[in-house]
């Protein structure tokens, strides 16, 4: 198969219009994609994306199109797609902005993402499904080992995959019977009412969702108020963890955390910068037994290798548009598994929680063997603009049955809402 050319689409949604997604550090955020199509000379397609929350978008899809010539008029062999995110990835001077942290590497996670999508198409399986059924010599070949030896090396990952390999059937049935446990961020956007916040603090309860999540960090008081009120909303056995979204300083963190403390929040998230390793190891030692949980704005899995050697994190929450896409989440998803940390993927912004929960369920099909602790966050909002939205069912995430990534958004939706001259822009 040749790749014949990409497309590339500048997508953006006005979420701020209703303050959805707002928190400390984002109060106006615009839900947007760098959206590629990867097309082949046999007509199948690839689809994947960055997400941005509006401003700087087109600075993502430059990236892109500044990796074109790495792929364009090339063979791309589905079943060596290591070697695909390498060649995106190791170039010697787009590395140079980078290296693999940034815009680029963004970048390169949307086409290597498109990749998967692709492979999964042409298998007629959803990614799940197509990395459950690689064997573990042809997962150890889709990492990038170079900076992770000194923690976890080809052969242990081997060992690891081939320990879980004996139970695989079981759990894909248990995935496909139960689907996978979710929690919701939908109730908690710092820009919503009191009563807003109450009402779909108890719709998430009923919905049977068992832990729901509250952005925090911008006022003490504000904060301690809705905790109360989310706390009486959905009772004691609910979790809620709360999410600062790197607003604090160390002590500061620690003081808010413990403030906050009464109302029992399950986990912090982001409490401070997402590269301050050390900064969080403070913070979890000094507000546990509340768990300390980060890792959407890693930029990398050597970032993820050092938060785990640091026992800086309770819980990992790997994105799968941030880092270099599927191959880079598989090390991170190995690495997980090797220190013992349960990875609970971050999601909500466009196209996330579609494309997360491929590497969610691989991780329990394949890699952990385990959804104890595990649960991925879900957002209600724009799924409608995808070919194969997410389905939710009793608080968990039904397992995707379609074949590719998820990530294919509607044709209309990638004529009316492009940036700035989609209708839906010319009208605002």
């Amino acid at each position: 198969m040749r790749v014949t050319g990409l497309s590339v689409h500048d997508v953006r949604f006005p979420t701020s219009r209703e303050l959805d997604g707002s928190d400390a550090m984002n109060p106006d955020p615009d839900y947007s994609a760098a959206y590629v199509v990867l097309h082949t000379d046999e007509g199948l397609e690839g689809h994947g994306f960055c997400f941005t929350i509006g401003r700087g978008n087109e600075i993502c899809v430059a990236a892109i199109e500044a990796l074109e010539p790495l792929v364009k008029d090339r063979d791309l062999d589905l079943g060596d797609l290591g070697e695909f995110g390498r060649r995106l990835t190791h170039d010697s001077q787009i590395r140079w902005l980078g290296p693999d942290k940034g815009v680029v590497h963004m970048a390169a996670g949307a086409m290597v993402n498109a990749a998967f999508d692709l492979a999964g198409t042409a298998e007629g399986v959803p990614v799940w499904r197509y990395l459950a059924d690689l064997e573990p010599d042809q997962v150890v070949d889709l990492v990038d080992w170079r900076y992770l030896t000194d923690a976890l090396g080809p052969a242990e990952a081997r060992e690891l995959l081939q320990a879980k390999a004996g139970g695989k059937a079981e759990r894909i049935q248990t995935l496909q019977d139960e689907g996978f446990p979710a929690y919701t961020t939908t109730p908690g956007w710092l820009g919503y009412s009191d009563e807003k916040l109450v009402r779909l603090a108890r719709e998430a309860k009923e919905q049977g969702f068992t832990q729901i999540k509250l952005k925090v960090g911008l006022d003490l008081e504000h904060d301690i108020r809705r905790m109360a009120l989310a706390r009486e909303a959905v009772g004691p056995e609910t979790r809620i963890a709360i999410d600062a979204n790197q607003r604090w300083d160390v002590a500061e963190a620690i003081d808010w955390v413990t403030a906050l403390g009464p109302y029992d929040p399950y986990w912090i998230e982001e409490p401070t910068s997402p590269d301050d390793v050390l900064g969080h190891a403070a913070i979890r030692k000094a507000v546990s037994p509340i768990k300390v949980a980060t890792g959407e704005h890693c930029a990398n899995r050597v970032m993820f290798k050092q938060l785990l050697q640091a026992e800086a994190i309770d819980v990992l929450q790997l994105d799968a548009c941030r880092v270099a896409g599927v191959t880079e989440n598989i090390a991170i998803l190995l690495l997980a598994a090797k220190f013992g940390v349960p990875v609970c993927p971050h999601a909500g912004g466009v196209g996330l929680c579609e494309v997360v929960q491929h590497l969610a369920m691989y991780d329990f099909v394949a890699v952990s063997g385990t959804m104890r602790d595990r649960t991925i966050e879900y957002v209600d909002h724009l799924h409608e603009h995808f070919a194969d939205p997410v389905r939710i069912a009793g608080g968990r995430y039904l397992a995707p049955q379609a074949a590719g990534l998820s990530a294919r958004m509607l044709p209309a939706t990638l004529a009316d809402y492009v940036y700035p001259n989609g209708p839906i822009w010319r009208t605002s």
